[in-house]
């Protein structure tokens, strides 16, 4: 029996001699409608549709050589993708030249240089050029915008973009970059719309043709099964995709409350941190494109993460002061005690992002426990020395004095430092 790779190496000998069998694209739009998605995953669903589609051209005897082309190939970064200008780009060996102009009517001429496709985002490089003598706008991005990208499978919406004026003074030159493309895409159209200064909006869809072989570089995209414990529940990892433009690692986390914030997961290859780029929510982070293609080793590292210390000591409040207590791995400061008309008041300090947990915190006063009747919100308490606690006032009623202040624990940012090995074959 023949491997894939040999059958996909002969028609890639006859891709142009082969020509999709009519009423092909709505066979496949009917039968890729009825896959059935699963909300938290959206990586494996689009998988399962990529390699139903492939199957289904197969099983029809015809081959499109640069999905699969892209689908197959393992490579990585190079320096120059971040760069405006497409023709450094193209010297990296990335990315499909587009060249589409239109010409709006003031004489302005827009024109899409090139794109570069992966899994993570569709990029596209443009230029606008400004005739001699015209008025040019005051913000690139108040008078002309980007809508989507539309083709076969792909209904893109607009993520992002940069962009600066070149050398030429004419000459404005920038990047977008819009949600993945289908690789079975053979056009695109990208919706273009200029604001006129009578408020009147045009909208131009400018088609191109897309040839995913040049457009399309090659990935690391590999499903995880990993995680890490935390206090609270686990951190599940589910996929990383590495590609030309980014490297990104989804997971989600099973806790038993939704954590106050995110933590911080590092990326290692071989060794040296890669750069992280943002945070799109708790299961979904972003870094730089891999440095290098000769890996030796990728590593995910959980540098900390919300924690929770158990109390399970009374803390004293016989002799309230500014110094601090130590309590677990962090410090609270009980600042006075303070009698007043309805009761006590307590003021305690702490770390920005450390929290007392006030579900059932109350005191112990002539041996009787008074829960806490009110919380005021949080203020700063500036110690001169460049740092800054913040402290809260704690009310309860009770005639009593304090003796102990009772509370089940506290929510603070914990150093984990666990580490996960992804395997370095997933990249051959």
């Amino acid at each position: 029996m023949k491997t894939i790779e040999e059958k996909l190496e002969e028609y890639k000998q006859s891709m142009n001699k082969v020509e999709a069998p009519s009423g092909l694209e709505g066979r496949l739009r009917e039968a890729l409608e009825r896959v059935p998605v699963k909300k938290r995953n959206m990586n494996k669903a689009w998988a399962w549709v990529a390699s139903t589609a492939a199957a289904l051209i197969l099983m029809l005897g015809v081959y499109e050589y640069p999905a699969f082309a892209y689908y197959g190939s393992k490579l990585f970064n190079e320096a120059g993708l971040n760069s405006l200008s497409f023709a450094e780009v193209m010297e990296q060996g990335y990315g499909q030249e587009v060249n589409k102009s239109i010409t709006l009517q003031d004489g302005t001429i827009f024109t899409i240089q090139g794109v570069i496709a992966d899994d993570n985002v569709f990029r596209m490089y443009y230029t606008f050029d400004w005739p001699e003598g015209t008025k040019k706008p005051d913000s690139i991005f108040s008078r002309y915008s980007f809508d989507r990208v539309k083709g076969f499978l792909t209904d893109s919406n607009l993520l992002g973009g940069g962009g600066g004026p070149s050398q030429n003074k004419n000459q404005y030159i920038g990047y977008y970059e819009f949600e993945p493309v289908s690789p079975f895409s053979r056009t695109l159209t990208l919706t273009f719309s200029e604001w006129l200064d009578n408020g009147e909006k045009l909208s131009y869809p400018i088609t191109f043709d897309f040839e995913a072989n040049k457009a399309m570089k090659s990935i690391i995209k590999e499903d995880l099964s990993d995680s890490i414990d935390v206090d609270k529940g686990t951190i599940y990892y589910d996929s990383i995709t590495a590609s030309p433009t980014s490297t990104i690692v989804k997971g989600h986390y099973e806790l038993e409350e939704n954590p106050r914030f995110p933590g911080e997961t590092k990326l290692y290859v071989n060794g040296i941190e890669v750069a992280f780029v943002m945070s799109k929510g708790p299961d979904f982070l972003e870094f730089d494109p891999l440095p290098t293609d000769n890996i030796q080793s990728i590593d995910l590292v959980l540098e900390n993460f919300e924690g929770y210390h158990k109390i399970n000591e009374p803390i004293s409040l016989a002799s309230p002061s500014d110094r601090s207590i130590k309590v677990g791995d962090e410090k609270f400061w009980i600042r006075n005690v303070t009698k007043t008309d309805t009761g006590y008041d307590i003021v305690i300090a702490r770390k920005q992002f450390t929290f007392l947990d006030t579900d059932n915190l109350s005191i112990q006063a002539g041996g009787k426990v008074v829960p806490v009747s009110s919380i005021s919100k949080e203020r700063p308490w500036d110690l001169k020395n460049g740092n800054i606690l913040w402290e809260q006032t704690y009310s309860f009623n009770t005639t009593d004095k304090p003796e102990f202040l009772l509370v089940d624990g506290y929510q603070y940012i914990k150093a984990y430092n666990k580490k996960i090995s992804i395997p370095v074959d997933l990249k051959k």
